[in-house]
């Protein structure tokens, strides 16, 4: 079941078990972890720095940016997180040509000669 919004928790360490609704904020390992917010359960991890993520906290609420794509889920979940609130991107996702899963490239024989 999708949930609106995120309740944040300061840890110093993220637990083993994650509670749905709870965005965990490791400052001391600069990561938030959250369960997705589409109810699929699976681990979002966020690392927190200036090239990846960043966090704001105005004592009431978190907001991360940029957005939260799980494109590598099976539910290829797209949200931000605005002041402990989701919201949902629209399903852009099947207008993008996003590969499931990377193949190996084969090496072709003709290839091998351009290499002697």
């Amino acid at each position: 079941m999708k949930i609106d919004k995120l309740r944040p928790e300061f840890v110093e360490f993220i637990p083993l078990k994650l509670e749905e609704g709870v965005l965990y904020i490791s400052m001391k390992y600069a990561t938030t972890v959250h369960l997705c917010a589409c109810g699929c359960k699976q681990k979002v991890v966020t690392p927190i720095s200036p090239h990846t993520w960043s966090i704001s906290y105005n004592g009431e609420g978190v907001t991360l940016s940029p957005s939260i794509g799980n494109y590598e889920q099976e539910c290829m979940s797209h949200y931000f997180i605005r002041n402990n609130r989701i919201i949902w991107c629209p399903n852009c996702w099947n207008k993008v040509d996003i590969p499931k899963k990377r193949k190996k490239r084969k090496k072709y024989k003709w290839l091998r000669f351009l290499h002697k």
